[in-house]
């Protein structure tokens, strides 16, 4: 497996800290804990991921040293862990990865597109797929499916709705000729650029996996 350019073995900490957080096991690729991580690591989930495998596979004598070391003792790894959150430049990215090359595109998946809304691009892919599973007469705030997204995500069926007005107008099977104007253009176009013209299996596939991001 090839190594990612921001690992570091001290990590296997921070892995295993949350590998042991109930329930205790490998946890799901879009996870809170695991995205949470990744966001603090800039490092994508599925390196993570694969690293969290690997960490319980006990593939290495320097993953079984860890084991035998914290597994039964997690006060220790707690402590540990935050000392290694404490050391000069955690919490202060700019700093701590200047001069550093890194991609943010994933990350920004996860962040807020505006500054005073909680939506993200993550919310508007969940959308795009329940989008291909309506029919535009359906589109509404009373359609159960749409009502059960919105309580994952919380966001209300009407928010919901005018995302999906916006997604009827990039569609170009609809044929819209008609003029729209709203700051959700853009992030809207960008998600349908993406994702709205490939395999909606394979949105469907990746929505799943998202979804694990608003369980827990």
């Amino acid at each position: 497996m090839a190594r990612h350019p921001l690992w570091s073995d001290e990590y296997w900490l921070l892995l295993m800290q949350l590998y042991l957080k109930k329930p205790v096991g490998l946890k799901p690729l879009y996870s809170r804990g695991m995205v949470d991580l990744s966001l603090e690591l800039h490092i994508r989930p599925q390196f993570l991921y694969e690293q969290m495998f690997r960490l319980r596979q006990l593939d290495t004598p320097k993953i079984e040293q860890l084991w035998n070391k914290y597994s039964k003792s997690p006060k220790k790894l707690s402590k540990e862990a935050t000392l290694l959150r404490q050391m000069n430049g955690f919490g202060q990215a700019e700093e701590f990865y200047d001069g550093v090359e890194f991609n943010e595109s994933w990350e920004k998946d996860f962040k807020p597109i505006f500054k005073d809304q909680a939506l993200t691009p993550v919310h508007l892919i969940l959308i795009l797929d329940l989008y291909f599973r309506l029919t535009p007469i359906t589109m509404v705030e009373d359609t159960p499916e749409l009502k059960e997204l919105g309580k994952l995500i919380n966001m209300s069926p009407k928010d919901i709705v005018e995302v999906m007005e916006v997604f009827k107008f990039c569609d170009p099977y609809l044929n819209r000729d008609d003029l729209m104007i709203t700051p959700l253009l853009n992030p809207c176009q960008d998600i349908w650029n993406r994702y709205g013209n490939d395999n909606p299996e394979k949105l469907a596939g990746f929505a799943a996996q998202l979804k694990e991001l608003f369980k827990g």
